[in-house]
Formats: structure tokens, C-alpha cells, sequence
């Protein structure tokens, strides 16, 4: 399970807790997130990420077997960029709000973005905020429910990522170059596994008129579309998020058995 920009590992605990518990589940700090560590060699365009998860991968011999993948937002780019990198890897994949697709129509984040470069701010991002004025609005632009969050408990928030700032300027300028900001869109012509898409309908992170260049791309994927929910899919709606997954674990599970079977016929 991969997170999305600047947040961690724990972001996937709300999902977790409705999915059975006799699952195998790894949930990492993507590179330089968090827990992993960080050198001036390190490469964070999508790319070089996907590079550090397949390192991850091979150590710890978790492709002995395929196994599904889960990607959010900048993980959703990287997952979809794995699975096309190495098909032979992965059983399916689930693609939560992902990045990296030229989408039709432009999101609310995005026309922020172009407004910051167009005024001569190449550095300037909603999503890295740095006052608790800055912190509430990028919760708004993340997530369709509406929290009333107390000014010391935003202060709070903002002063935990501070000292992160620098290296999120770093990611987030890897990440929109050309070669990284579209990745998935790119690279989804070589993915070969099945594909399900769950996005909220009301994301302005991420158009959610991304999903259908996805379905008109990957004949059989199946998209979901949330009501009432925004980028943050996995915080908004994760019960029904952690059902969706299962449902299309254990459905490729069963298309899997019945060809198994045919072919022993």
C-alpha cells in the first residue's frame, strides 16, 4: 500500500482496521517519507521511486508470488508505474485519486498551480503549507468533508511538517516535471493486470475525470465513484474503500480459480 505526497505509512491505519485480519499487509513510507531515509543521491521523481519500491520488494522476496497493489494519489502514479514496469510482479491493482494522468478537465489544485506560475512562484504549493491559515486550506482542498479544526491543533499540524518543508519542495518539484507528471498516462498502455479505480466524485486534488481515461485505456477495469468525497479517499471513506479492495481481491481471486481450473480440463 503506497501513500500519496507527504504524508506516511500510517495514512493507510484507517483502512486497515475494516480489512480482515488474517491478511498480509505492507503499508510503507514512500522514499524519503517519514521512517526512510534521505541522501543527496536519491532520486524522487516517480521513477526513482518506483526504483526504490522494486529494491524493497526484491529484499524482502515479496515477489515470490504476485501480489495486489495499492496506490494513492502519488502512490496511485507510482503504483500504476510499477505495475506496467513489472507486470509479472502483481496479481492486480488498486488505483485510488491517482496522479500522473492528463485528465480532461483541470482541478481546482491544478488551476491554483498554473496561477502560482503564471505570477513567477516556481516554488509555491497549496499542499505544502507553512501557517495554520495555509494547513486549513489545504485540508479543504483535500477532503469534501468539512472539519472545524481548532487554531492550536492546526498549529500543531503545521509544526510537525516544518521541518519537512525543504524536502517536500524537493519531491514536489521532481514530481510535476514533465517526465513524472504524466507517468501513469504514458505508461498505462503497458499495464496487463486487472485494474480498479475508486475515486472521490468531488476531488479537487486530482480531477476525478481522470478515472475515465483510465477505463477507456484498460479494457475490464472497474471504476468506482464515491458521492460526498474528495481526494482524500482514504481518510473520508475507509470503510467502504477497504470493502471495494476486498470485493476485487477476492472476485480476481475467483476468475483466477475458474481458468485454473479450465485449463486442468
Amino acid at each position: 500500500m503506497l501513500h500519496g505526497f507527504s504524508t506516511h505509512k500510517d495514512t493507510w491505519l484507517s483502512v486497515v482496521k475494516f480489512l480482515p485480519k488474517h491478511l498480509h499487509l505492507l503499508c510503507v513510507d514512500m522514499p524519503g517519507h517519514e521512517g526512510t531515509t534521505r541522501t543527496c543521491a536519491d532520486d524522487y521523481s516517480i521513477q526513482g521511486q518506483v526504483r526504490r519500491i522494486h529494491q524493497f520488494v526484491e529484499s524482502i522476496r515479496l515477489n515470490k508470488k504476485p501480489f495486489h497493489l495499492v496506490g494513492t494519489s502519488m502512490g496511485g502514479n507510482v503504483a500504476g508505474m510499477y505495475a506496467a514496469c513489472h507486470p509479472a510482479h502483481i496479481f492486480g491493482l488498486t488505483l485510488i485519486c491517482p496522479a500522473g494522468l492528463r485528465s480532461p478537465n483541470k482541478s481546482r489544485f491544478l488551476k491554483q498551480l498554473q496561477a502560482l506560475e503564471k505570477a513567477g512562484v516556481s516554488q509555491g504549493s497549496p499542499l505544502i503549507p507553512t501557517s495554520p491559515e495555509e494547513m486549513e486550506d489545504m485540508l479543504r482542498l483535500c477532503s469534501h468533508v468539512r472539519f472545524k479544526i481548532p487554531q492550536q491543533i492546526l498549529q500543531g499540524l503545521v509544526d510537525v511538517r516544518l521541518p519537512h518543508t525543504d524536502f517536500y519542495k524537493e519531491v514536489f518539484m521532481k514530481i510535476v516535471e514533465e517526465e513524472s507528471r504524466h507517468a501513469l498516462h504514458d505508461h498505462m498502455h503497458l499495464i496487463t493486470v486487472p485494474v480498479q479505480v475508486i475515486w472521490g466524485k468531488q476531488d479537487q486534488v486530482v480531477d476525478v475525470s481522470g478515472a475515465a481515461v483510465l477505463a477507456d485505456s484498460l479494457p475490464g477495469c472497474q471504476v468506482e465513484l464515491l458521492e460526498n468525497c474528495g481526494h482524500s479517499v482514504v481518510m473520508e471513506r475507509p470503510r467502504k474503500t477497504a470493502k471495494l479492495i476486498m470485493d476485487f481481491i477476492i472476485t480476481q481471486q475467483g476468475i483466477d480459480s475458474s481458468s485454473s481450473s479450465k485449463k486442468l480440463s
